[in-house]
């Protein structure tokens, strides 16, 4: 049976990239389906529009993203991340044949992808006004039709659209990867090399110790935490939900003890997914 995989497009993001090399790892038994955000994409599992939802949740050299982790946290019906793939990502200066670099005014693209390339752009085309686009690939269809601007986006969405490689591998550094997770409405079952990702929040008063303590529930269970950020809880200023991403399965007894006993004193509690880890290919 076919999967419906949802991705954030149109064809040659980065996104619908991550998805390809997905669906190949498992078999390709899947049909790509593009949104014009993440969290469109994200909420066609609940309108039944696809079964699964393939978002980007961090980047090694721009950190979390912001959309993809708020979705999951703050969704009132809880999506469960059930995968996770991890995608080298070399951004392109394209533009459309015949223009040069000299050419070019105009840098066009998504502001992660901008982020990413802040010092060639500040370089090389230090007078250049950046206007933002809905996605990299978008950025590269729009100068299509321009003599003066260059997008940033990959070699894909440069095929695609016939665009000229101005130049390639022009992020800031290498290699630069993102991170994909896969969300569907239930999480994978246990594979032994497991992961599993939590968001918690305390109650509003603030006493020492309050992370410390949840944390050594882990830690006295000899439990890994390969990663903790937080982010803003959307109720006031000053107040976060601290997102974990934690070894082992949650159905695992030691894991389970440990997040039944950090959930006694959260205010906020999300088990976001128990998934396989990503090993490469």
């Amino acid at each position: 049976m076919t999967t419906r995989l949802a991705y954030f497009g149109p064809p040659g993001t980065n996104t619908e990239e991550a998805a390809l090399k997905y669906s190949e790892l498992q078999g390709g038994d899947y049909e790509l389906i593009p949104f014009p955000t993440i969290t469109h994409g994200a909420l066609s599992i609940e309108a039944g529009t696809a079964d699964q939802a393939i978002l980007p949740v961090e980047n090694s050299l721009d950190g979390a993203i912001g959309e993809t982790l708020d979705f999951l946290i703050h969704t009132p019906q809880p999506h469960f991340i059930r995968d996770e793939i991890v995608l080298l990502i070399e951004h392109y200066l394209l533009a459309r044949p015949g223009v040069e670099a000299s050419d070019v005014r105009v840098i066009k693209s998504i502001p992660t992808a901008v982020a990413q390339c802040r010092g060639y752009i500040d370089k090389h085309f230090p007078q250049a006004t950046i206007e933002a686009a809905l996605s990299t690939a978008a950025a590269v269809e729009e100068v299509m039709s321009h003599a003066d601007a260059a997008a940033i986006g990959n070699r894909r969405a440069g095929e695609l659209y016939g665009a000229k490689t101005l130049a390639r591998g022009i992020q800031d550094r290498s290699p630069n990867h993102t991170r994909f997770v896969i969300v569907g409405r239930e999480d994978h079952l246990p594979t032994g090399d497991d992961k599993t990702s939590v968001a918690f929040a305390f109650a509003t008063e603030d006493r020492p110790g309050q992370l410390v303590a949840a944390l050594s529930e882990f830690a006295s269970r000899s439990i890994n935490l390969s990663k903790i950020e937080s982010r803003p809880s959307k109720e006031r200023l000053g107040t976060y939900i601290f997102l974990v991403d934690l070894a082992g399965h949650r159905t695992d007894a030691s894991l389970a003890e440990a997040l039944a006993a950090v959930e006694k004193g959260c205010s906020f509690f999300r088990v976001l997914g128990s998934y396989p880890r990503y090993r490469g290919e």
